[in-house]
């Protein structure tokens, strides 16, 4: 198989803005390309991309496969699988990378059918393997209860859908430069098959975990409903967000909007205190890139201190009111 050296992020926007999980991308995708030896390019295709090239640049991106077309400013599935099919056709990369968003886990897909590319959904982790030139990459399966490393041996691109926030972001500097590849791709030819009259964004009350640098999650280990109130006090003294396992989701103590795992949400917050949460691999594939992670249990067993920064073997009753009361004293 004869491709280029190149490592490609599909730099998804809407409306000229870059989502987020595009920089946790390129951070990570830089880790790659200085194993592989590899280039890190990204992939932007949009009405007008000039305004987003310098964070591209600013996050790694050593090259820009820039197309631009009216019809662009706004997801479209057809018109973007037939953009990102033509470029993976013409240039032929060796690893493309999409965010596990709505948007990448509609354009990835179709682009894997069009061009006979492998395809891994929903990553958690990624490595590459030096000696076989292979992408190495981790996603739970059966139901989270294992991580499967897949890898893609006979087809090229290898191509892998991530998680959002299980990278982190790492800027690289301020101006930093790079080349730009114009390419045009017609448009003309693709059917119109869905047009998008207006855009209404929803205010909706949620927790919004994804965007908190501190999380105080409870597990079934707090005994029932009732004791959140122990969580939620300490989340609140922290400036933070209340988050919960699986199992107290699916109990009713808490609505599911608290819910981190791999069912729930990624997050990755400067601080995530896990109370009485065993650390199920599920949940573990939601918060483990926390900067730092302190766990409160009573079994000092529990696998959740295998990933803890700080682990504190006790009463959580008794734990987390008094970490309450330092926090609180500190402040004052």
């Amino acid at each position: 198989m004869s491709t280029k050296k190149e490592i490609w992020v599909y730099a998804e926007q809407e409306n000229g803005k870059l989502a987020g999980t595009v920089f946790e991308l390129l951070s990570e995708g830089r880790k790659l390309a200085e194993k592989s030896g590899f280039t890190l390019c990204a992939l932007l295709a949009s009405a007008d991309g000039k305004p987003m090239h310098q964070e591209l640049f600013n996050y790694g991106a050593k090259k820009i496969y820039n197309v631009e077309d009216p019809k662009l400013v706004t997801y479209q599935n057809d018109y973007f699988a037939k953009v990102v099919d033509q470029l993976l056709k013409s240039e032929e990369p060796e690893i493309v990378l999409y965010g596990a968003s709505t948007i990448g886990r509609s354009i990835a897909p179709t682009v894997a059918v069009m061009g006979w590319a492998g395809l891994t959904a929903d990553c958690t982790e990624l490595d590459f393997d030096t000696e076989r030139n292979i992408l190495l990459q981790t996603r739970p399966a059966f139901g989270g209860n294992i991580m499967a490393t897949i890898i893609c041996p006979d087809h090229r691109p290898q191509m892998a859908t991530v998680r959002s926030n299980v990278f982190k972001k790492e800027k690289v500097g301020e101006a930093e430069t790079g080349e730009v590849v114009d390419i045009t791709v017609d448009l003309s030819d693709v059917p119109e098959r869905m047009k998008r009259i207006e855009s209404v964004e929803e205010e909706i009350n949620m927790v919004d975990l994804k965007a908190a640098e501190y999380i105080v999650s409870g597990g079934r280990g707090i005994g029932g409903p009732e004791n959140f109130d122990k969580i939620e006090k300490l989340a609140s003294t922290l400036g933070g967000a209340v988050g919960a396992s699986r199992a107290t989701v699916d109990a009713g103590w808490i609505s599911h909007h608290h819910q981190v795992g791999q069912t729930g949400k990624t997050v990755c917050p400067l601080i995530y205190v896990a109370c009485g949460i065993s650390g199920a691999i599920q949940h573990l594939a939601g918060m483990q890139s926390a900067d730092l992670i302190i766990a409160i249990n009573k079994d000092p067993d529990a696998p959740i201190f295998d990933v803890a920064d700080f682990g504190l073997v006790g009463d959580l009753h008794e734990v987390v009111p008094e970490f309450t009361k330092q926090i609180e004293a500190l402040k004052a």
